[in-house]
């Protein structure tokens, strides 16, 4: 049960999930009714080409797509109960294989089934009943992973078992209104040959781009050209398919789709696939249309390029919760999607959980961190936060070298935590294992410590001079205050504070960014931190 204030707070916030929600909560109110007057759930959708393996973009789609869903059932509550939703994953699996993918196996046997529809395809992989099938299982498996609450809808199932026919029946009664909205959008060479519907050959079994005739629109009968052949078939149970922006608006218009999200790149289809659901009389689902990624050099992420992010690369270096965070924010701008924002993304997502139990509703429904634990339902976790950031983790990693080990660390981070023991701190371990692997692959190789300068080589004496001064479990806060005034005195001669951190991490670190250097000392121990300064004095 939601509580007044949120549901209010839920009404008016300017969050993006829930201006989503607020915009499809006009669309009726609360509920909508059926033929028969019947209330049933509101409808949200996610569409998967089973042609390849899942990967970041179906994830997105289906977080963000939860992420409207859970707030939609705050919206619409009534009486403080969630409004009643659904959320369909629907996999496109009928469509005909128009190339043979890069990362499977056995390509020539799927080389020799090109055309077919992804069910009718026998599976590369050997352990499911088609190709589609083994597609559809990763999926599920991918979906499952991440906790997500769906239902799986199979393209092929609803066409083989006559669940679309109605909605085929109604697509024949409007051929040719389907017709003046598609041609208009094709050049002169594809009008003569394009169709909405799209039989499947009798005699090969491949999905035909051919000129279709409608002979009665009530028996599902239509008559095309089949290898030189005329013939008339059925498009009913199974034995026709419908071009993609038809497809996607018969979809809409035979489940009661209400709300589907989608890239950028899908922004004609759909205005067609809108203007069609209208023609069948069904209507256009709300939605968003969102930004696409972009690799570190800024190009359009692809499949076959390979350029980019995958989930399992994202995974090794940063947790399930940063991916999240990542995908959150600003979803109709462009993001770059590459290792180095890995980092700070953690670290962005544990200060917006953290920060959870201190804001009201206003602030606290704009917060990405309560958002993903409320569309997970895992609300218990807000306000839990870390001992140590993942940045001062990975300078600790940096410092510690390629082959440092989950044993080396704790035992650093008891320096710093009065319960250094991994199974108190399971979060932490993860990021633990996460912090060696991204030190490992994309830090340890670009380290290099430079001498210091003589301003410098000065001021790490001043600092050694003040370290070999103090207890060993002075707290971080009162070494990075003397870190500043080291910095400021004149003698020193830096310009700013920022030349003397800079000074710092260059020849301590061997990087131009770095942590608090109070809490980095703390961390890594005052006697281990002068030997560092003892290190880059004998460079100097």
């Amino acid at each position: 049960m939601f509580d007044d204030a949120l549901i209010s707070a839920a009404r008016v916030t300017k969050a993006w999930p829930f201006q989503e929600a607020q915009r499809l909560a006009k669309r009726f109110d609360g509920a909508k009714a059926t033929k028969d007057g019947k209330v049933e759930p509101v409808l949200f959708e996610t569409g998967y080409g089973p042609s390849g393996l899942p990967h970041i973009g179906t994830f997105q789609e289906v977080l963000r797509t939860t992420l409207v869903r859970r707030a939609y059932e705050i919206v619409a509550s009534e009486g403080g109960a969630p409004a009643a939703t659904r959320l369909v994953a629907f996999s496109d699996d009928m469509d005909g294989l128009r190339k043979v993918p890069d990362n499977v196996p056995n390509k020539d046997l799927l080389e020799s089934h090109l055309g077919k529809p992804l069910t009718r395809i026998p599976d590369p992989f050997g352990t499911h009943e088609s190709f589609a099938h083994h597609n559809n299982a990763r999926l599920r498996e991918f979906l499952d992973r991440f906790g997500f609450d769906y239902e799986f809808v199979s393209a092929s199932d609803r066409y083989n078992s006559g669940a679309f026919d109605e909605a085929l029946k109604q697509v024949l009664r409007k051929y040719d209104d389907i017709q003046d909205i598609m041609l208009p959008t094709l050049r002169e060479e594809r009008r003569r040959t394009y169709s909405p519907v799209l039989p499947i050959s009798p005699k090969s079994g491949i999905v035909l781009q051919v000129p279709v005739e409608v002979i009665d629109p009530e028996a599902g009968l239509v008559r095309f050209e089949d290898d030189g052949e005329m013939v008339d078939q059925s498009i009913l149970g199974g034995r026709a398919k419908l071009q993609w922006k038809v497809d996607w608006a018969m979809r809409w218009y035979a489940l009661g789709v209400d709300y589907e999200m989608c890239g950028k790149d899908l922004t004609d289809s759909v205005t067609q696939s809108g203007r069609i659901v209208n023609v069948l009389g069904g209507r256009k689902p709300e939605g968003m249309i969102y930004e696409l990624f972009l690799d570190a050099n800024g190009e359009k992420i692809s499949k076959s390029k390979g350029n980019g992010l995958s989930i399992e690369e994202w995974l090794t270096y940063g947790s399930e919760e940063s991916l999240g965070h990542y995908i959150y924010a600003n979803p109709k701008s462009a993001k770059q999607l590459h290792v180095g924002v890995i980092p700070r993304a953690v670290d962005e997502y544990w200060q917006f959980r953290t920060a959870i139990p201190s804001q009201d509703w206003d602030k606290r429904l704009g917060n990405p961190a309560w958002n993903l634990l409320h569309a997970m339902g895992n609300d218990d976790g807000a306000g839990d936060s870390l001992p140590v950031t993942y940045g001062l983790l990975l300078n600790l990693v940096a410092v510690l070298g390629a082959d440092a080990t989950h044993q080396q660390v704790w035992s650093y981070l008891g320096n710093y935590m009065h319960d250094a023991d991994p199974d108190d701190h399971p979060d932490l371990y993860r990021l633990v294992e996460k912090a060696l692997a991204y030190n490992r692959d994309f830090v340890a190789p670009t380290l290099k410590k430079r001498a210091p300068t003589a301003n410098e080589a000065a001021a790490l004496r001043d600092l050694d001079a003040y370290l070999a001064s103090v207890p060993a479990d002075t707290s971080a806060e009162d070494l990075q205050t003397e870190v500043y005034e080291i910095g400021k005195k004149e003698e020193h001669g830096f310009e700013n504070l920022r030349d003397w951190f800079k000074a710092l991490y260059q020849t301590l670190l061997g990087s131009d960014q770095g942590p608090r250097m109070g809490s980095f000392i703390a961390l890594y121990g005052i006697t281990n931190s002068r030997k560092l300064i003892a290190e880059a004095l004998e460079r100097a």
